[in-house]
């Protein structure tokens, strides 16, 4: 390994970004013996959306060391529904392992102190604005302080350091377009919630626009949004619009007397992407800086731990063998990246586009296999070699069609 001295590298690894993909990232690369400087431009804890988790991102929990049961609301499983046709299919998810539903601002914290745990210097309220990655090193520009690295992890999340650097962000246009949500407290005691509780499913009911989604998390609260996927009536603002369809839907009316929301309504937009230059010479992009997707199948930290880790170890490799300038070094890893990727890239279109919900999921029932080849891909079991609905979405046969299953 070269000497980090002779060559005036300030650290190993300098990691942009704070959240699931950037700690993890800091964390593995420090198990690895490596040092690493973690930069995050917030405070924790900071909010962020996406309290639904997927049980495939267990193993890599396993090596960060945490226990993400500690304090947070048990997931069995998915339930879609068409409260109109009052249909419904329920997913179990936590069969192979086990996932949670956690509130994302303290859970994002105890996974950078965890870095700190391990080793990692920490920095918070402290904004990276400019990178430059030669063959002989990174140099980093911060608000505070310049850096020289021997490799830079991207993990800013949906503000893409590299990717808007190197104006690689290709959207994806025909997903969701923007969500709108909030948060409820005080859920009353009542059948329906508490079988809410008791199982810790997410609520996924389809409207006319898009879908709902509804969270239980602990302490009896509940996280509410909508995901608009066609244009929005021109008759009400954004806000509204939620409003008038957590007024529209019979369960969340059922779910909501007596509730009282505790959170502001918020709006994310800018929503689906795809980073086309997710690594390069001595760089490489995990989470959502290397792509984003439409929340509906609850992919985006799962994707940011699973990149992470890969892209971690691959560092690692690299760095102890000296080949860290190899701008190929992580086109192996890649290729497994975007397997993932795009399964759930098409796996969502499918629910937009082909209504797979009607056509699919709501028909599992009948195909034992089939529907625990859906709940194995909701699960994030998506490196398998076996699962015929993965093969056939990848293959870009319609879900409507006869499916070979064997």
């Amino acid at each position: 390994m070269p000497d980090n001295k002779q060559n005036a590298f300030d650290y190993d690894v300098v990691v942009v970004g704070g959240g699931p993909a950037g700690s993890t990232a800091a964390t593995l690369l420090a198990q690895h013996g490596h040092s690493v400087l973690l930069l995050e431009s917030g405070k924790h804890p900071r909010f962020h959306i996406g309290e639904s988790m997927l049980p495939f991102s267990e193993p890599v929990l396993q090596r960060l060391g945490i226990d993400w049961s500690e304090g947070n609301q048990f997931k069995s499983g998915a339930v879609f529904i068409d409260e109109a046709t009052d249909q419904r299919m329920y997913f179990p998810l936590s069969v192979y392992r086990k996932t949670y539903q956690l509130e994302r601002g303290p859970f994002d914290q105890v996974l950078f102190k965890n870095a700190a745990a391990h080793g990692v210097e920490t920095h918070e309220e402290e904004k990276v604005l400019e990178v430059d990655c030669q063959p002989e090193g990174v140099e980093i520009i911060s608000d505070k302080a310049q850096y020289r690295c021997r490799y830079l992890v991207d993990a800013t999340g949906r503000s893409a350091l590299m990717g808007k650097k190197g104006k690689t962000i290709d959207r994806i246009e025909n997903l969701g377009k923007f969500a709108v949500y909030t948060h409820f407290e005080k859920i009353q005691p009542g059948e329906e919630a508490d079988e809410l509780f008791r199982s810790g499913s997410i609520y996924v009911p389809v409207v006319d626009i898009g879908w709902l989604w509804i969270i239980p998390i602990s302490g009896r609260r509940l996280s509410v949004g909508l995901v608009v996927q066609k244009e929005r009536p021109k008759d009400c603002e954004v806000e509204e619009l939620l409003r008038r369809y957590l007024a529209a839907s019979p369960i969340l009316q059922r779910l909501l007397e007596g509730a009282e929301q505790y959170a502001p309504i918020r709006v994310e937009a800018d929503f689906s992407y795809s980073n086309q230059s997710r690594y390069g010479l001595r760089y490489a992009c995990c989470g959502d800086a290397a792509g984003f997707l439409d929340p509906v199948f609850s992919s985006g930290v799962f994707l940011a731990f699973t990149s992470a880790a890969r892209i971690a170890d691959r560092i690692h490799e690299g760095l102890h063998e000296g080949r860290e300038a190899d701008p190929l070094l992580h086109a192996e890893d890649d290729e497994a990246y975007q397997l993932g990727f795009n399964t759930m890239r098409l796996f969502v279109e499918r629910f937009y586009q082909s209504n797979i919900v009607h056509n699919l999921f709501f028909e599992a029932d009948r195909q034992p296999d089939l529907k625990d080849q859906i709940a194995r891909l909701l699960s994030g079991d998506l490196w398998a070699e076996n699962n015929a609905l993965q093969q056939n979405l990848l293959a870009g046969r319609r879900p409507n069609e006869k499916l070979n299953l064997s």
